[in-house]
């Protein structure tokens, strides 16, 4: 935003004041009144930034702005040029450094959209005005946008090889703390990383998330138990029920395991997962007691995940419950324990969270019985 203000209300300035002025020998002034109304709409984009900002919708502000100038700038050369004589002159430096610094926002669908708002520019221009005049600054925009592609490309090789270091050091440092839950705690071998599994392809259900996105959201669902480390061995493996005092030491989990991350870089955004993963739809959770919306939305997706494969994996105190079974649990679940629009996703996306629980079960040289899957209503029958 201050890069293309700048570079904006620079250069109108200096051509339109100063050159204008001094060099030209004209009234100073944007040209007609359209200019200032331009301008005027311009900053009334800031308010929506932040809005978008507000509402983590930042990666859409470039696109709203780009968008904006090229239909302002299609409006303001309608209204000077439409029905006069006048030769077709336009273009500014704002449009180059807009094609040319394209590449740093590393994004390919930017780039498209601002070479192609700047070429649609000229050309719906050309056909309105019915000139040849547009060629010129055509064939400068092709120029400029294939230097601009060309860096692109090579900034986004440089990304990749660098997130791909990045992956590598975090999935270690994450399978690393993974391997030390479960050597203390055997029962639950392998649910971190069938909870991640069931967690993103629910969260991939909603079309809310970039691939970029869900794959950190799984780093942060296979780190979302991590306080268990700080629970004493007699009270995570202990057979019979749980005494209220050995309750209240389990549910401090997610408050240590957030606390365990708060400052490791590349892991913040897994405080709220691991944090929230336990509070309830209806309030009754814990360690915070949250609420519906209160509830970060992706700790809500979590709870999901956690609470089937809880049910259906064996623990020191229980043997696994069928998936049937489980699936009835959440559905009964909606509207007190879970997020009901997230109840209605999973209802979904069931099949592929029976078929991850096969495969581990299958992994894990667990003899199973062929079953067949009748959905009925909302109902499973094995």
């Amino acid at each position: 935003m201050a890069l293309f203000y700048g570079i904006s209300i620079v250069y109108d300035f200096f051509y339109y004041f100063v050159y204008a002025k001094y060099v030209l020998n004209l009234a100073p002034g944007l040209p007609g009144a359209f200019g200032y109304w331009y301008y005027l709409v311009m900053l009334l984009l800031i308010p929506l930034a932040f809005y978008l900002k507000k509402n983590n919708r930042t990666s859409s502000i470039k696109f709203v702005f780009i968008i904006s100038f090229v239909i302002l700038s299609i409006i303001n050369d309608g209204v000077t040029y439409w029905g006069n004589t006048l030769d077709y002159a336009s273009g500014n430096v704002v449009e180059v450094f807009l094609i040319l610094f394209s590449p740093i926002f590393v994004n390919t669908r930017f780039f498209f959209v601002v070479f192609g708002g700047m070429l649609f520019k000229y050309l719906f221009i050309g056909f309105m005005l019915q000139t040849s005049e547009v060629l010129f600054p055509i064939v400068l925009v092709l120029v400029l946008s294939g230097i601009a592609y060309t860096v692109l490309l090579r900034f986004q090789g440089y990304v990749k090889a660098m997130k791909t270091s990045y992956d590598k050091q975090l999935e270690g440092i994450v399978k690393g703390v993974i391997a030390t839950i479960e050597l203390k705690d055997p029962y639950t071998k392998g649910h971190s990383e069938r909870v991640a599994q069931y967690a993103r392809t629910l969260a991939k259900s909603t079309g809310m998330y970039s691939s970029e996105e869900l794959e950190s959201f799984f780093y942060a669902c296979l780190l979302h138990d991590i306080g268990k480390v700080n629970i004493p061995d007699h009270i995570l493996m202990k057979p019979g029920k749980l005494t209220k005092e050995e309750y209240d030491v389990i549910k401090k989990h997610p408050e240590v395991g957030a606390e365990a991350i708060m400052k490791v870089d590349g892991l913040g955004e897994s405080i709220e997962i691991i944090k929230s993963h336990h509070e309830r739809w209806d309030g009754k959770g814990y360690p915070e007691q949250l609420s519906g919306e209160g509830i970060p939305f992706l700790a809500r997706v979590v709870s999901i995940a956690d609470a089937f494969d809880a049910m259906t994996s064996s623990r020191s105190y229980r043997s696994a419950m069928p998936v049937g079974e489980a699936y009835n649990r959440i559905i009964d679940g909606a509207g007190t324990q879970f997020d009901p629009q997230l109840v209605v996703l999973f209802k979904e996306i069931f099949s592929t969270w029976v078929e991850c629980h096969d495969k581990y079960q299958r992994s894990a040289d667990t003899p199973l019985p062929s079953p067949t899957y009748r959905f009925v209503k909302e109902e499973v029958t094995i």
